[in-house]
């Protein structure tokens, strides 16, 4: 299988000879790939393209598009998953297996208990960082659809800003005080889903009931208490085993 690589700007024209961006001709260089070799490019936005490289010299690789694949593989339903930060590298490993777990968005949060505070620039290179991971995720997995990384907010704030809920569009907490079951709760989601999990230890009282007032529903995945950065992969698992 050709080596998969993201390209940041619309892919449209049969033909199209161009310069791949820095990240991908660094890739390129490290594979060690000649004129002539096979590769897929996307751009986010859907569908592939069939490519190979054209030339290669000390400061570009200039490839050439040659057949464009209408190919998706993304969930029947999209989950923007809002999450309160977890510490150290699991934030990093969080998007990671949410974006080959098939997850449309990422919305970073913070709350009354995390361990993780962000915020000015540091926040918005955390943004990036892990913007870039997930369009790493999709040239390993196979996505075509890039999930947008969301800057870093306060919950009350998120919550405050969300649009008022609608049929279509259910809303899920995950969380254990007055919670209904996992396959009740998924058992009429629709095509749209906003997940929201807290930190270690959980929401607050008062920030579940924000979000309750917000209209989400809160649902539990089990007896077991997973961490917090393995609840919110368990649902994604979940929501996606359904239609597989």
């Amino acid at each position: 299988m050709p080596p998969r690589l993201f390209v940041d700007h619309p892919l449209r024209t049969l033909g199209d000879v161009f310069a791949l961006p820095p990240g991908a001709a660094r890739h390129v260089q490290v594979l060690r790939l000649q004129p002539g070799d096979a590769v897929t490019l996307f751009d986010g936005h859907g569908g592939e393209w069939s490519a190979h490289i054209a030339a290669i010299d000390r400061r570009d690789v200039q490839v050439e598009l040659l057949a464009h694949c209408e190919r998706e593989c993304e969930a029947s339903v999209a989950v923007t998953l809002a999450l309160a930060m977890p510490a150290n590298d699991r934030m990093d490993a969080l998007v990671e297996k949410a974006t080959e777990l098939g997850a449309a968005a990422i919305q970073p949060l913070l709350t009354e208990r995390s361990v993780l505070r962000l915020a000015g620039e540091r926040a918005r290179k955390r943004q990036a960082h892990w913007q870039a991971i997930a369009v790493a995720a999709c040239e390993q997995c196979g996505r075509n659809r890039v999930p947008q990384v969301h800057a870093v907010q306060g919950l009350a704030e998120w919550l405050t800003d969300l649009a008022p809920a609608v049929q279509h569009r259910a809303r899920l907490l995950l969380g254990w005080r007055e919670a209904a079951g996992w396959a009740q709760a998924i058992s009429n989601i629709g095509t749209s889903l906003i997940l929201l999990s807290g930190p270690e230890g959980g929401l607050t009282m008062d920030e579940e009931g924000a979000a309750r007032l917000r209209g989400f529903a809160c649902v539990t995945l089990g007896p077991r208490v997973l961490r917090a950065d393995t609840a919110p992969l368990a649902a994604l698992a979940a929501i996606s085993l359904r239609s597989a």
